[in-house]
């Protein structure tokens, strides 16, 4: 049993990663590209609902527990406090460092409790609360993927911070994109067009639209945190660790 439920969060992942490129099967497929995106966002929100119904405690030791619920509820705290405001979001400090340390399960499951924690007690919710639930929850994952590849090494977290800085804001624009360009616009979705074509777009749009200004601040922000104070957080958290 536990080892169906350890394969469970690796498949709701997977399916969560079809729903954000939605746009990009859209187009091999053919499909109504509003059903395609009303279909999106329903299956996010149901995999979100999944994947938390799925954790319930015995994926994690008691210590690892506790150490999860502290580390939400402080990401939680950071979201709020930095508010994301032109890209400033420190949350994402909070998230890469308990996953370096912890793993990469705990790394992926502190990102997923982070925003849902964040929006349950200070309001937010809404279709796009489960896109951010995952692509969080990956970006703990991978910190946990480069923790345990080059342990102790605090230049990896930095410019892991900067990678999966841009990486998250390309997630979150791709699920959005169609609704934010509208039809008109030479670098809006087209159902018609392949893939190629509208990836082409995409690229553009997002560029434009978050790469340069709020994923930049973004990735600055958080590398900078992690530089200055990375290893000393990480010396701290190992030692709850044993």
């Amino acid at each position: 049993m536990m080892r169906v439920k350890r394969l469970l969060l690796p498949l709701i992942s997977f399916a969560a990663l079809l729903a954000f490129t939605w746009p990009l099967w859209t187009s091999i497929s053919g499909a109504s590209a509003e059903l395609g995106g009303v279909l999106s966002v329903l299956a996010a929100i149901g995999l979100a609902l999944a994947a938390l119904f799925v954790f319930d405690g015995e994926l994690l030791g008691p210590k690892q527990l506790a150490m999860l619920s502290l580390l939400a509820a402080l990401g939680a705290s950071l979201r709020v406090a930095t508010g994301g405001t032109g890209g400033f979001e420190l949350v994402f400090v909070a998230v890469i460092l308990g996953g370096s340390v912890f793993g990469i399960r705990f790394g992926f499951l502190l990102g997923l409790l982070t925003i849902a924690l964040s929006s349950l007690f200070f309001g937010g919710f809404g279709p796009w609360t489960a896109y951010q639930m995952f692509a969080t929850a990956w970006v703990g994952a991978g910190a946990g993927w480069v923790g345990k590849r080059f342990p102790a090494n605090n230049l990896a977290l930095v410019c892991y911070a900067v990678v999966s800085s841009y990486l998250f804001g390309l997630a979150m624009n791709l699920w959005f994109w169609p609704f934010a360009t509208g039809p008109q616009s030479s670098i809006s979705f087209d159902a018609a067009a392949g893939v190629t074509q509208n990836l082409a777009s995409f690229l553009s749009y997002s560029l434009v639209s978050s790469t340069l200004t709020w994923d930049t601040v973004r990735a600055v922000s958080v590398a900078i945190v992690i530089a200055v104070f990375g290893t000393a957080l990480r010396r701290t958290l190992e030692r709850a660790k044993i």
